[in-house]
């Protein structure tokens, strides 16, 4: 296999400042590095990718600033799910690209320590990958070079990107990973979001089947003939992902699926499997890059390890959040009627546009999900649900037998409207506001939940999370109130639309059902099928 040769030893400094501590992935042409920002005594991630060799010195120029650009473009349009470049250097032919620590672990590694995914789990994976993909794609961005190896699982939140920035940078076709090109990029012509979705059938595949669609062939021209000449190899484990898989993998990118059939096709696939969450969440590769740490030197050693552990702790901390936003003029610390919970076992938590349940007991178990949006078009609803209209112009999906129970106005425009039963939770409280500040995730934090804190027995599941909503950027937290019986989980989504204007919904059951099946099929559904006005 061809691959960037690592013509610096541990512990050397790239570009004077970034200490390598211990390769902890690899890839054609590609290896990652745990390290350590000397200046700013931070751990770091840095990502080292050969350069062809005809590359001049404006040409290195640019290619640097245009990784920066364009990570940092991500960065804001998927808060959480793209690498934070902090530096990008070029030494010696190397591009050496610096992002900030991400707690999680390429796919390419995980695959080769606990092998294939099953359908569901790799679904909810290409599911997180195209809400990344659609935002790039919407703001006339192609990644070009996604593969296994710029994928990070993490055992708490989406996926995160890395990469974005590298296609373009040079004449070549492709710099890393070429079994993951597609075919018109192996014949070097123009590629758009169509290589991209090729790239993410590619994905699916390798996370499912346990190999490339088209094999590494040890040179990189080889292995792109292979890509552009040869017949797919038919899929065997796929199950009710082949149609998307071969879909999104045929040759003429004119015939490849569209983001909104993928995501269709993705999501029916994980509502199939009962099974999608039961697999264990990978566990950042901590420890390696400790063992390297202890040979760096006492003082250093000391700094890293305080480094690690902290993220580690951060890591264990971390579960699935939810968030609403504050509305002026109204109290937030008024919450729908608390019945009497009733028990129910734990339930699977495979519903797609849900986040999996955060533990409110010490017996409750968390594994961290991120909603998916949803298209544009209104999806098919399931049994025993309608769809409302309201005359303030939303529309979402609510349960039969479900209605409008009040409304709660503020200042300006703003309001409060919560959905439900005459007999209590669970219940749909949906708020609009236009005079929400530019940061979901401050809005949380510094307008809402002061108020909530007021509220009997509050206590916030997790930290905030940055997270996307339907293109939009939003915050999710999750907390419960009350006691006992009265215990509430709540579960509220916040997101932008600009100019002000936000939206935010906020689901709230029994503490005790959380994990009710039922509860989880109405927060999803909520979640996937949640229409702001028509401007």
């Amino acid at each position: 296999m061809t691959m960037v040769k690592a013509h610096v030893s541990a512990h050397e400094l790239v570009a004077g400042r970034y200490r390598l501590l211990e390769v902890f992935a690899r890839e054609t042409n590609r290896l990652w590095w745990y390290a350590e920002d000397v200046t700013a005594n931070q751990p770091r991630l840095v990502a080292q990718t050969g350069l062809p060799e005809t590359c001049d010195a404006d040409t290195l120029r640019r290619a640097t600033a245009r990784v920066v650009r364009t990570s940092e473009i991500m960065r804001l349009l998927c808060p959480g799910q793209v690498a934070t470049v902090v530096d990008a250097v070029v030494e010696a032919g190397t591009l050496w690209t610096v992002t900030d620590w991400i707690d999680g672990t390429p796919l390419s590694e995980l695959l080769d320590r606990e092998g294939p995914f099953n359908p569901a789990r790799a679904a909810r994976l290409g599911l997180e990958l195209l809400d990344v993909l659609q935002a790039a794609h919407d703001e006339g961005i192609t990644h070009g070079e996604l593969s296994p190896g710029q994928v990070f699982v993490r055992d708490a939140g989406p996926v995160v990107v890395a990469g974005f920035g590298l296609a373009g940078t040079t004449l070549a076709p492709r710099l890393t990973a070429p079994s993951y090109a597609s075919p018109e990029q192996a014949r070097d012509e123009r590629i758009g979001p169509a290589a991209d979705l090729w790239a993410l059938g590619a994905i699916l595949y390798t996370a499912v089947e346990g190999r490339p669609p088209f094999r590494d062939r040890g040179r990189p021209d080889a292995t792109l003939k292979a890509v552009d000449r040869l017949p797919l190899r038919t899929p065997l484990r796929t199950g009710p992902l082949t149609q998307a898989v071969q879909g999104l993998l045929r040759k003429n990118s004119r015939e490849r699926l569209t983001r909104p059939v993928v995501r269709e096709a993705l999501t029916r696939a994980l509502d199939e499997d009962a099974d999608a969450d039961r697999c264990p969440a990978p566990v950042p590769r901590l420890r390696s890059a400790y063992a390297a740490v202890r040979h760096a030197g006492p003082e250093h050693g000391r700094r890293m390890m305080a480094a690690g552990t902290a993220l580690a702790v951060v890591t264990v901390a971390a579960a699935v959040l939810a968030a609403t936003h504050h509305l002026p003029g109204t109290s937030t610390a008024a919450e729908p009627p608390r019945p009497t919970a009733t028990a129910a076992p734990p339930a699977d938590h495979t519903e797609n546009n849900t986040p999996s349940p955060s533990p409110s007991t010490s017996t409750s178990t968390s594994t961290s999900t991120k909603p998916v949006t949803s298209p544009s078009p209104f999806p098919s609803l399931p049994a025993g649900f309608h769809r409302y209209t309201a005359p303030e112009g939303f529309s979402v999906a609510l349960p039969d037998g479900w209605k409008r129970l009040g409304i709660a106005r503020g200042a300006d425009r703003a309001y409060r409207i919560t959905f439900g039963t005459d007999a209590g939770s669970p219940t749909l409280a949906v708020t609009y506001s236009e005079q929400a500040g530019p940061d979901p995730v401050a809005v949380w934090r510094d307008d809402v939940e002061p108020d909530l804190e007021q509220l009997p027995g509050y206590h916030r599941i997790g930290t905030i999370r940055a997270t996307t909503y339907q293109g939009h950027r939003a915050a999710d937290l999750e907390w419960l109130s009350g006691s006992g019986d009265q215990q509430v989980h709540t579960f509220g989504r916040g997101f932008l639309l600009g100019g002000g204007r936000s939206f935010s919904l906020r689901f709230t059951t029994p503490a005790g059902a959380w994990d009710d099946a039922t509860d989880r099929l109405t927060l999803r559904t909520i979640l996937q099928t949640f229409r702001e006005p028509k401007s």
